[in-house]
């Protein structure tokens, strides 16, 4: 077994990383640092050729992918830090996120940004499975090697702005979410571990964020108007 390595959301991680893709995606995570491990990521094959019999439509590539980074977000609940499936982007020095159900439009929204303000301003920081991770008392959004389907991910450490749960609409609206209307969507988009201690550390942690960091609902088109108008709000706080 060789493990590698890497830095990832802030944190010391040995990963063995046999496939294609996961060996790809890690690359830009390589560490050299000397600072303990804080945790280790090591998928036996055995465990991997099961949950290709129960998955036969995925390859064992895909599965080593799909369960490293699950792997990985549930351990992240140990070091006050969540995943939230959304699509992350960088502007100004502050995170955006953009959450929704698949193939509702967040990734596209997520372009729309690029193209209005230029692929110079707008980094996709991770375009489907962001780490946020409350260190000193503020909230940061990771980029990590588990972005989906999509390669969009940077190895960058950017403070969260805030977050916006989004729906197609025939017009443009949004508006801010009182707290405890925030708490659904947020846990609907997360992943929810089985052991009691975890989902205590995530819901102690959501309810931090959600009294800390402004969160959204908006319907919008596919426009550039919307980005307009989510970049106003988002930005006002």
């Amino acid at each position: 077994m060789i493990m590698t390595t890497y830095s990832i959301a802030d944190l010391t991680v040995n990963l063995q990383a046999s496939g294609k893709t996961l060996a790809k995606q890690s690359l830009p995570y390589l560490s050299d640092s000397t600072r303990p491990t804080d945790f280790t990521i090591a998928l036996s094959e055995d465990f991997l050729r099961q949950k290709q019999q129960e998955n036969p439509h995925l390859s064992m590539d895909e599965c080593e992918y799909i369960w490293s980074g699950a792997d990985f977000y549930r351990r992240l609940l140990e070091y006050n830090g969540l995943m939230l499936h959304a699509s992350a982007l960088a502007y100004e020095g502050k995170a955006y996120l953009f959450s929704a159900p698949c193939g509702a439009g967040k990734s596209t929204h997520a372009k729309l940004w690029q193209e209005y303000f230029g692929n110079d301003k707008i980094q996709i920081i991770n375009d489907d499975k962001p780490a946020i991770r409350l260190i000193d008392n503020a909230f940061y959004v990771f980029g990590t090697p588990w972005s989906g389907k999509s390669d969009q991910n940077l190895n960058i450490k950017v403070p969260l702005q805030a977050i916006c749960f989004l729906e197609q609409s025939p017009h443009n609206w949004i508006d801010k979410l009182e707290s405890k209307a925030a708490l659904k969507p947020l846990l609907n988009q997360t992943l929810r571990p089985y052991e009691l201690n975890l989902m205590e550390n995530l819901l102690t942690l959501i309810d931090i964020l959600i009294r800390q960091i402004p969160v959204y609902q908006m319907g919008c088109t596919i426009s550039y108007e919307a980005v307009v108008m989510a970049c106003q709000a988002m930005r006002a706080g």
